[in-house]
């Protein structure tokens, strides 16, 4: 048994319960920072299923210590539903889908919904059980839909759209068939400000007002320009932005430049390198470290400068001076890539190549989309020409550990808010068949009935607009149908002990319940 450093509460010990000791199908959810990562590893270190991790991406798999879901099930880039349904069966590696328990998809909310629908029908070739729903194999989800969408390019976007419609994984044809249980992790250990947090969670559902934009914005100053020692990083919306902030910094040192050459040998493919081939430095750099130090000096995502190259070994050190004020000397890092692999009845992984080069990467400036799953002390984002995507702006934000730790280059303005409503119509259903399965509205209206009768308190879980939970206390007075806008509804009218003063609830929006 390996031990993680992890919190073990009351969601994180129902979903490693759920993922193992049950078969049920799972969704684990979000907001950044609530400890996604770290149940993963948790369960990967501790679990006695036998379980294959993957990623829809390359660097995502790395991070993750799985494959890609492309490389595990030896899809082609341009795989079809069409395709795989006419493919033979597997025989080199059938074994290995017919002895998987669980299969855990990191990273969910980038994986678009036709790949969804290959996974199921390769399983259904190919699992423990011919022509069942995956084949039979418990599927584990595990990301935040709030967060970057999956990628459809512009030539595909119209063919895309006559077939599904959304591109979210959960527009999948096979979507129905996974009944997923979705479990949604709300502490946050990223940030302990509240307000900060309260902020984030307003741009996360796009109920942000003018006041909260304005609070924001007191971060805006275009001329900041950090000292040497600041350890600040840029977030930029593209990678060219990124690139040119890296390389001006660099050119800007007046220091020798040292170019090291990274060593790829077996299979590692090229999307899947963590640091550039060609890696050029100088004393003076500032740099993100990509690994964890096995003795918790730093982590993936630590900011450092180089102070010192030396030279005087056969295999030069990299003498690094952290955010945190320690000093740390690393020598090359070797990454591996894997794939599964069945030795008898146990499944298990082998690495197919490897990856070795110092383990950091020029890091005045990432994008927004490579941060995401990292946390900074003080970031400065750049918007340059505005936002494109859905949750641009919430992971760019949500990286920073504190208000305070945040620049503005460019105002941010309501318009810079993304929000994808098929993201917010999918979680907010889900959460109403969750919650009527454990109440329903009989069940709700007879315990409203009975505190008007008793003229007693009653402690709700609401769930208002964009999916936003609110606990309250209520005093009802009343309950039956209503109507807003010409439209009926049951509701219950009631003395809010929050707000106080007298309020309408609808009572299909009452998550959970009690006296």
């Amino acid at each position: 048994m390996t031990q993680t450093n992890i919190e073990l509460n009351e969601q994180f010990i129902k979903a490693l319960d759920l993922m193992e000791s049950s078969a049920k199908n799972i969704f684990i959810t979000g907001k950044a920072g609530t400890g996604k990562s770290t149940l993963l590893k948790h369960f990967r270190e501790n679990t006695q299923k036998k379980i294959a991790v993957l990623a829809p991406t390359g660097t995502a798999a790395v991070n993750i210590k799985g494959q890609t879901i492309h490389s595990f099930f030896r899809f082609k880039p341009d795989v079809t539903l069409e395709a795989i349904q006419t493919t033979k069966k597997s025989k080199k590696k059938e074994n290995i889908y017919k002895n998987i328990d669980a299969i855990i998809i990191d990273e969910i909310s980038m994986v678009r919904a036709d790949l969804l629908d290959c996974i199921d029908g390769f399983l259904r070739l190919n699992g423990r059980q011919e022509s069942e729903p995956f084949g039979g194999i418990q599927i584990i989800c595990i990301g935040d839909l709030y967060q970057l969408p999956p990628v459809v390019q512009s030539q595909e976007k119209s063919i895309f759209q006559s077939h599904y419609p959304t591109p979210y994984f959960f527009s999948a044809h096979c979507f129905k068939s996974l009944d997923l249980e979705l479990i949604e992790l709300d502490k946050i250990y990223r940030q302990s400000d509240t307000k900060f947090i309260e902020l984030l969670n307003n741009i996360r559902n796009n109920s942000i007002t003018d006041r909260e934009i304005a609070i924001i914005n007191e971060r805006y100053d275009a001329g900041f320009e950090p000292s040497l020692d600041d350890f600040y990083i840029y977030l930029t919306t593209t990678n060219a932005n990124a690139q040119a902030i890296n390389a001006q910094k660099l050119k800007g040192i007046k220091q020798k430049e040292f170019t090291f050459t990274g060593i790829l040998e077996g299979a590692f493919a090229k999307e899947q390198l963590p640091t550039l081939v060609a890696l050029k430095l100088k004393v003076g750099a500032q740099v993100m470290m990509l690994n964890n130090e096995p003795n918790g000096k730093f982590i993936n995502g630590t900011i450092g400068k180089i102070i010192d190259i030396d030279t005087d070994h056969a295999t030069p050190k990299l003498v690094i001076l952290l955010e945190t004020g320690k000093k740390v000397s690393i020598t090359p890092y070797t990454w591996e890539s894997y794939k599964f692999y069945l030795e008898g009845s146990a499944l298990k992984s082998t690495i197919t190549g490897t990856f070795t080069q110092y383990p950091v990467m020029l890091a005045w400036a990432i994008t927004i989309h490579k941060s995401q799953g990292k946390t900074f002390e003080k970031v400065i984002l750049d918007i340059g020409n505005g936002t494109f995507a859905h949750g641009q702006i919430y992971v760019a934000l949500s990286r920073c550990t504190s208000l305070e730790g945040l620049v503005l280059k460019k105002p941010i303005a309501k318009k810079h808010v993304w929000m994808d409503f098929n993201v917010v119509k999918f979680i907010t259903d889900y959460q109403y068949k969750k919650y009527d399965l454990l109440c329903t509205l009989e069940d709700k209206i007879s315990i409203i009935e009975k505190a008007i009768q008793h003229k007693a308190t009653i402690h709700i879980t609401y769930l208002k607009a964009k999916d936003e939970k609110s606990k309250r206390s209520i005093t009802p007075i009343a309950v039956g149908e209503m109507e807003y806008l010409n439209k009926p509804y049951i509701g219950v009218k009631a003395f809010c002990l929050k707000r106080q003063e007298y309020r309408v609830f609808r009572v299909d929006r009452i998550l959970e319940i009690s006296p």
